[in-house]
């Protein structure tokens, strides 16, 4: 079983630490919600598990099955079996979908076997075509410039048929409810529960609990002032609902020395 362990991460951005002490385990197949109000570090963490050159990692380890993965390029970290979902996914004018996601999964066959010699189209359209049947989307979705012209749902379930094409042993989903309404959500909630399983460890980063209605989460863990406050079941997320975050900036603010 794979796994993706945060030791006592540090991050900074132009020189301000954002992330000061962030630990976390993730299991292939579990399931983690981290949530927490604006600027607290949520989006740092997974530009930061990516390798995103702006976000400089001052002290810790990202580690994936025992070893370190901050010397590895982002490519080099998606070819080893991390995804992210982007919440604001750019668009690629002039490249289909379709070739985008062949272009992508070659690309992750070639790391893993430098002699492979990519998949045929015919057997590319077959398991695409499977994909989206998966996730109940509709075939000509694939003929589409890349998030050119798409929704705000359209873009996120592209992103989940990336996810589904690729198979990541951990999948970050960066703010994926962001700008969605109910139905948009359910559909992808829908995709992402399809593909959580055994195969792929997911962390989900929200603000709301809305997302998790349809998404059940193993593990919720509320972040503030760069790293994990309190971590918990189910229940959490609820009370973060129902209560906002008032409570944990009084709780932290109790704690913190005078």
């Amino acid at each position: 079983m794979a796994v993706l362990e945060i030791k006592n991460l540090h991050v900074s951005v132009a020189d301000k630490e954002i992330l000061k002490g962030f630990n976390l385990r993730i299991n292939q197949g579990e399931v983690h919600a981290l949530m927490g109000p604006n600027g607290t570090g949520k989006s740092t963490l997974s530009y930061a598990i990516m390798g995103h050159p702006r976000y400089q990692i001052t002290q810790g380890d990202i580690l994936l099955d025992g070893k370190s993965i901050l010397d590895l390029s982002t490519d080099e970290r998606a070819h080893a079996g991390i995804f992210l979902a982007f919440q604001y996914p750019v668009a690629i004018p002039g490249v289909t979908l379709a070739n985008f996601l062949r272009v992508a999964l070659n690309a992750r066959r070639r790391a893993e076997d430098p002699e492979d010699k990519g998949i045929s189209i015919v057997k590319f359209r077959q398991l695409l075509k499977g994909k989206m049947d998966l996730l109940k989307m509709d075939h000509a979705f694939g003929g589409r410039y890349l998030n050119e012209g798409f929704s705000g749902g359209e873009k996120k379930r592209a992103e989940i048929l990336q996810m589904a094409l690729l198979e990541p042993k951990f999948a970050v989903l960066d703010e994926t409810d962001s700008g969605l309404d109910i139905d948009a959500l359910r559909i992808v909630s829908e995709g992402v529960n399809t593909l959580a399983g055994k195969e792929t460890g997911i962390l989900v980063i929200t603000h709301y609990q809305r997302m998790l209605n349809y998404i059940k989460p193993d593990f919720v863990h509320v972040l503030y002032d760069g790293r994990i406050f309190e971590s918990g079941k189910a229940e959490l997320a609820l009370k973060l609902e129902e209560q906002g975050y008032d409570w944990v900036r009084e709780a932290a603010a109790a704690q913190s020395p005078m």
